[in-house]
């Protein structure tokens, strides 16, 4: 059976590419990173994929905000191409950075990510419950991953937040869980409206999110990873190789395997 084929976009300031690319292959995927300029210029074609991925970083030194600038290349030169993408029975996957682009894609509706509560870049790890069905999230109730951002804050006007919660398109939320506890940390780490962490939309199979799954693939990723080895040498349980992350690529490969 040929291997799931996964893009993954670069180029003008995102930077976790790799680390997102690396994460299908451990998911047994075919993943490309592919400059935005080869899409444009028609050296790759989106129609040779299953998977479409923005990752994280900072496209275009978010400058005009994040993920604008990059998104409106997109919109630009993209958009028909784009389009017909996600009106297929694809995946896609817009992390961090990548959910910003999403958000000014109008993928989402009038939904927003604007600066956190308290006004910084913030680094940490976050709980998260799952909140709806989609192809990504199958099987996974709860899962601990890291942030990173500045304009991180979930916003949508009363309408659109009472509309997204009616569709169930709210994927993910902050919860206080084993690693907030663990860390003496507060749940919801920007201020986000509802705690919204991420949202698909009405097919759940175009998701954003602002946590990055690709940088908790592997157990010894985990904050408390020497804690927990301790723990489970103690119970004689033995010590798991993969990160709760990895669960989310695996999905989105099983999803065109089965």
């Amino acid at each position: 059976m040929a291997k799931v084929r996964v893009l993954v976009f670069s180029g003008y300031g995102i930077n976790c590419e790799e680390e997102t690319a690396f994460a299908f292959h451990l998911a047994k995927a075919k993943a490309d990173i592919v400059h935005i300029n080869d899409l444009i210029e028609r050296k790759k074609r989106l129609n040779d994929y299953q998977i479409l991925v923005f990752p994280g970083g900072f496209s275009y030194g978010d400058d005009t905000g994040a993920g604008k600038a990059f998104a409106n290349r997109l919109k630009n030169h993209l958009a028909e191409e784009l389009n017909k993408f996600f009106n297929k029975d694809r995946l896609v996957l817009g992390i961090c950075n990548g959910f910003q682009i999403l958000t000014y894609l109008g993928i989402f509706g009038n939904v927003a990510l604007v600066h956190n509560n308290f006004p910084r870049y913030l680094v940490r790890w976050v709980d998260l419950k799952i909140e709806n069905k989609s192809p990504w999230l199958t099987g996974i109730k709860t899962i601990s991953l890291p942030i990173a951002h500045g304009e991180g804050k979930f916003f949508a006007p009363p309408q659109v937040l009472k509309k997204i919660t009616k569709e169930k398109m709210i994927a993910l939320t902050y919860f206080k869980g084993e690693i907030c506890r663990y860390q003496n940390l507060l749940a919801n780490p920007n201020g986000s409206l509802k705690n919204v962490a991420g949202i698909t939309d009405s097919s759940g199979k175009i998701l954003g999110l602002m946590p990055h799954p690709e940088r908790a693939i592997f157990f010894t990723h985990l904050p408390h990873w020497n804690y927990l080895k301790e723990k489970y040498q103690r119970e004689g349980k033995s010590i798991p190789r993969f990160g709760p992350g990895l669960k989310i690529f695996e999905n989105a490969v099983k999803y065109f395997s089965d």
